[in-house]
């Protein structure tokens, strides 16, 4: 057997997630947590911008957080929307501009002391490994009592807070890097 001419050798993507976790892992109506127009419902959009604020076209964004009580669901099935049983998860991929949309209903805080928040997961060309953040709601009263804010400088503290806008949704934007970059969380479990 000979050994191939490396001039002859196709080249692998570059894309280290992926060229194809956007055609496999997105799936229908994975951006609703409730369908639109539910009573309580709440828009969380925003961009995903590059650190020269350029908005990033093939990111993904999954998110996880608990009811309005602040209990997390433990429900099968978070693949399939029936419309009717509320899992707390969801998933979209980024439009063309680097921007996402979520229908969800507003998380409720999930033990004494913690501001309510999503918790958001990034995936996106580039990383190695997937980025992990929160969106915490604007206004509540537990900002100043949660222990992850409570331990950040204030202007890294308000890159966790998402912005209510005037029709009432949650804008949070995500920076990869540079300047207002985004504050990102590290898991032991997932630091590889």
């Amino acid at each position: 057997m000979s050994t191939p001419d490396p001039q002859q050798l196709v080249p692998t993507a570059g894309q280290t997630i992926g060229p194809f976790y956007g055609f496999a892992l997105p799936y229908e109506r994975g951006h609703e947590l409730v369908p639109p127009g539910t009573p309580g419902a709440v828009r969380l959009h925003g961009t995903v911008l590059d650190g020269a604020g350029v908005p990033v076209p093939d990111a993904m964004l999954e998110i996880r957080q608990a009811d309005p009580s602040g209990n997390v669901p433990a429900v099968e099935g978070s693949l399939r929307r029936d419309g009717t049983v509320f899992t707390g998860w969801g998933r979209c991929a980024v439009d063309p501009g680097g921007r996402y949309s979520f229908t969800t209903v507003e998380p409720g805080a999930t033990d004494q002391g913690s501001a309510p928040f999503f918790a958001v997961t990034v995936f996106a060309r580039g990383l190695l490994n997937r980025l992990f953040t929160r969106a915490y709601l604007p206004g509540s009263e537990r900002l100043g009592d949660d222990r992850l804010l409570a331990g950040l400088g204030e202007d890294r503290r308000q890159t966790l807070v998402a912005t209510r806008e005037d029709d009432g949704s949650l804008r949070f934007d995500i920076h990869l890097q540079g300047e207002g970059e985004t504050v990102f969380l590290a898991f032991p479990r997932h630091s590889r």
